[in-house]
């Protein structure tokens, strides 16, 4: 079997376009799960995290620009895998009391694609000696973490609601 080999950049510029799709449909998601919460609280995170990924779409597009590539868009199965997940919480659980609980899992794994995806995009610029593209890059990976942080204080009282109202 003959290989081809791609280097890095080409890489970078292929995983950018995936996390470019990614933040998109999050984008077209969040205001459905601010809808879908109950408690006041999640429904502000999530309207909160529309604003903060509308920068991040932006901050993606200039390191296209840094790379001298027009913002692309590839599809991303892993997150439409996971805003699925998302979605068939939101109509399995619409009138449970774990419904919060499980909007806070389903945003939480939308976090965690996000980190590891900031993760290895902010160490492949690094890489690639792209000194701008690693700093829009760690800024936007530490709002995905101080967002995942946010959801875990908010998931212990929904966890709590949940048992409460189901016993």
């Amino acid at each position: 079997m003959a290989t081809t080999s791609k280097p890095l950049d080409e890489l970078f510029h292929d995983m950018l376009k995936d996390v470019y799709y990614a933040e998109r449909q999050i984008l077209k998601a969040l205001p459905k799960m601010a809808k879908a919460a109950k408690s006041p609280e999640l429904k502000k995170a999530f309207e909160t995290h529309r604003t903060e990924t509308e920068g991040q779409v932006e901050r993606l597009s200039e390191v296209f620009e840094i790379i001298g590539k027009a913002p692309r868009a590839k599809t991303c199965d892993a997150i439409l895998g996971i805003l699925e997940e998302g979605k068939a919480v939101m109509e399995d659980y619409a009138d449970s009391p774990a419904l919060d609980a499980g909007l806070v899992a389903s945003a939480q794994a939308v976090e965690h694609y996000e980190m590891a995806r900031y993760g290895t995009l902010k160490a492949w610029a690094q890489q690639l000696g792209h000194k701008d593209a690693v700093t829009l890059l760690a800024a936007t990976l530490a709002e995905e973490t101080k967002t995942d942080e946010a959801l875990t204080q908010l998931g212990g009282p929904a966890n709590l609601a949940a048992v409460a109202k189901a016993a």
